[in-house]
């Protein structure tokens, strides 16, 4: 049995994750998963029922308090954007919508209409998505009336399970910063919104900081967390101007933490609040990142281990002897906005095997990932250094290409375990255990290791990026004749 942890839960798409946190060191001392069914009931429609969350959640808690003594505080993350409608009686009216459901999109259409677009980006600093939660209520009320009226209050995916542990109503400006209903530059809901919109604001959950204690579970405090993105960016030590947060997930993330609200006049980063008190992010994101190469490596080659395909991959020469890849396979966000566009292999000839096409995948994703930080930069970031997290950071070859396309040293973290172990940092904040999260990052948040740029590889490869940047429009012109939204 170890002794005293923080714990942190992230109430993720298709689990619930926890991991117990030394509050001296950082070090895990246990980890505990429970999983769950995901609901796709028609086509580009994502849901889950609430109550699956909280017996996860349950279940992990009981996990965790097997390896150690004494829980000092509990913290939470989750997935962002999902909508929990709760009745009068506090209980669950519908199926959550999640946060990759795409039924809003008319929605989301209506509200862009006109100078709508500017007007969002205006009052929240984003730009209307399906996946966000607004659009989600407007859907509900067209097309399920009767579900709607009987709304009494709203609530996000963690916050929701938080709640039904501790009690209360609330919720973490930087989870809200995700409904599309927040002024995310004065971290409050925006009256002026939901006036327009006629959404009831005593629907909404009282706001909060994410380090705030908002109870108590067991004789634990508990904190009020982050939305998944927050609590990694703490848990990567990512607090405000300095390091960048680089994810190759499934999808791929470029966030960057500030000192002050920064958003780009065109949506084409999202502006969220950040978990640690007055600091914002400001993030770009690309859909289909690891989740490129997992497509790939399952389409075409099946049978071939990860690491031999990687390993063929670094036979090729760099630029993949002009083999071209776009990884929009899912749309795209950053830095065109365009859920229509389309992953391509360009400039094929006879003389390329499929190490060439394993390569201009890996290539293909770098040169997305530095668009992102192209837009990030674009609005006033001015990121120092990357940390890099998600599945695809186990791959030294892949690191070495991404750190030499965004010209910037990758740093890699003692854990992996992203959103759960910036949530227990926050539940350290909350406990008293530390005075603030600048202190909580400064006693956790290690660094083990560095991928540097490769000075040979940074000018080649702003060549091939240039190809890569041709290569969307002009395949745009023969997919869908109209411009970009």
């Amino acid at each position: 049995m170890s002794a005293s942890a923080l714990v942190g839960i992230d109430i993720g798409t298709s689990s619930a994750k926890g991991i117990a946190v030394d509050p001296a060191s950082g070090g895990v001392l246990a980890t505990a998963e429970a999983t769950y069914p995901l609901s796709s009931p028609r086509p580009g429609w994502s849901e889950q029922q609430p109550e699956l969350w909280l017996t996860a959640a349950h279940d992990v808690l009981a996990g965790l308090r097997t390896g150690v003594t004494e829980i000092l505080g509990i913290g939470f993350s989750g997935q962002m954007h999902g909508l929990v409608c709760l009745d009068a009686a506090g209980e669950v009216i519908r199926p959550a919508i999640l946060w990759n459901d795409q039924r809003s999109a008319p929605q989301c259409a209506a509200l862009e209409a006109g100078g709508g677009r500017d007007r969002l980006v205006r009052l929240t600093g984003n730009r209307a998505l399906p996946g966000f939660t607004a659009p989600k209520l407007l859907w509900m009320r067209e097309r399920e009336p009767a579900a709607y009226a009987r709304i009494h209050q709203i609530a996000l995916p963690k916050d929701y399970v938080r709640d039904q542990l501790t009690g209360g109503r609330r919720s973490d400006v930087a989870d809200a910063a995700g409904t599309l209903l927040l002024d995310v530059a004065r971290r409050r809901w925006s009256g002026e919104l939901l006036t327009e919109l006629n959404i009831p604001e005593q629907w909404l959950p009282e706001l909060v900081e994410s380090g705030d204690a908002v109870g108590v579970f067991e004789g634990v405090p508990v904190a009020a967390g982050a939305g998944d993105q927050a609590a990694a960016a703490v848990g990567a030590g990512i607090i405000g101007p300095g390091p960048l947060s680089v994810v190759l997930g499934t999808s791929g993330v470029v966030l960057a933490g500030t000192d002050r609200f920064l958003a780009d006049s065109e949506g084409r980063v999202h502006a969220f609040c950040h978990a640690a008190p007055e600091r914002w992010l400001v993030m770009g994101v690309m859909l289909s990142a690891a989740g490129s190469l997992a497509w790939f490596h399952d389409t075409f080659l099946p049978g071939l281990d990860y690491d031999a395909m990687l390993e063929e991959a670094g036979t090729v020469p760099l630029g993949s002897d002009g083999a071209v890849f776009l990884p929009y396979l899912a749309g795209e966000r950053t830095p065109h906005f365009d859920p229509e566009a389309r992953g391509a292999f360009c400039g094929l000839t006879l003389s390329h095997g499929r190490a060439h096409l394993t390569r201009a995948v890996l290539e293909g994703v770098a040169f997305a990932l530095r668009d992102c930080l192209d837009s990030v930069r674009a609005v006033g970031a001015a990121p120092d250094r990357g940390r890099v997290s998600g599945g695809g950071s186990r791959s030294r070859l892949w690191l070495t290409m991404v750190a030499s396309i965004l010209e910037l040293p990758l740093e890699i973290m003692a854990t992996d375990q992203g959103s759960a172990f910036g949530a227990a940092l926050l539940g350290g904040v909350a406990a008293g255990v530390y005075r603030d999260i600048d202190q909580a990052a400064e006693a956790c948040v290690r660094v083990t290791d560095v991928v540097d740029p490769v000075p040979d590889w940074i000018r080649p490869y702003r060549e091939v990026r240039a190809i890569f940047r041709d290569c969307y429009p002009a395949l745009r012109s023969v997919t869908r004749g109209a411009e970009p939204v």
